[in-house]
């Protein structure tokens, strides 16, 4: 069983297919220690794709809203679809205020969004949750011509910082890292969009940091997806070991991020 913070959903009930479900069960641990985007990219993005008040936008499982608040301050009229309930509530919480911002509880896959169109359609660390086909040929059916897409997700890395504090989280997963449920999800191909129909893909590299305290590293670490469903006694283990490292660390583990951005576009009907 993997409590959450509503009640318990059973690894088997999930499944394979379904481990995206796994994140509504922390919504509020989930808001606070999941990473953000950097402004320089949210500032660049609306300028690339001309994003103002004229214009409609679709977010692709905004979780919380770790990409939502830089476009829907804009001014444009913001969608959101969430397939995640407890995700779903908070988001409408956090900007149910904002005259302009709509949402959805429903899954993309299925979601018949009638006559909508929008001039972008973005995803932050998402679409790699949707079979790639049915990503890229949706989302081209749900763009106006000359609509952007706009795909983020973030790499990083600590080695760097602190060899040895790397080395002893490392024998850690060697030892522990046992999930119940496999994650799958790191194969989607991003630079495919054109075999669809698109544009050519864009590659674009944003710069960040994040430093955690050891407890703070504990939180951040029990908001991905495959180690909230490693069983609980070896994850209660497993996540003391993560802490007692960082602790003799000197209480402190620092990230660089690297926030990756593909764009692409449909083109404007001939």
């Amino acid at each position: 069983m993997i409590r959450s913070e509503k009640g318990f959903i059973r690894t088997k009930e999930a499944g394979t297919d379904e481990l995206r479900l796994i994140f509504d069960t922390i919504p509020d641990q989930f808001d606070k220690y999941r990473p953000r985007y950097s402004e320089e990219l949210f500032a660049f993005l609306n300028s690339k794709a001309e994003i103002g008040k004229s214009k409609r936008v679709l977010e692709l499982g905004p979780g919380t809203g770790q990409a939502t608040e830089p476009v829907l301050r804009t001014g444009c009229e913001y969608h959101a679809i969430e397939l995640g309930e407890h995700l779903y509530r908070k988001m409408k919480e956090k900007y149910d205020k904002f005259p302009n911002f709509n949402i959805v509880n429903d899954d993309f896959i299925t979601h018949d969004f009638r006559d909508l169109r929008f001039d972008m359609i973005y995803s932050a660390a998402t679409i790699q949750w949707i079979p790639e086909e049915i990503a890229f040929n949706k989302t081209f059916e749900l763009l106006k011509p000359g609509g952007t897409l706009a795909m983020m997700l973030t790499q990083s890395e600590y080695r760097s910082n602190d060899e040895l504090l790397y080395d002893k989280i490392q024998a850690l997963y060697d030892k522990y890292y046992k999930p119940a449920i496999p994650y799958r999800q790191g194969g989607f191909r991003y630079t495919a969009a054109s075999e669809y129909g698109y544009s050519d893909v864009e590659r674009y590299e944003f710069k960040g940091r994040r430093e955690f305290s050891a407890d703070e590293y504990v939180a951040f670490s029990g908001t991905h997806c495959d180690h909230i469903v490693i069983p609980e006694d070896i994850r209660k283990v497993f996540f003391e070991g993560l802490r007692n490292a960082v602790l003799d660390a000197g209480n402190k583990i620092v990230f660089n991020d690297t926030y990756v951005l593909y764009l692409t576009k449909k083109p404007q009907a001939k």
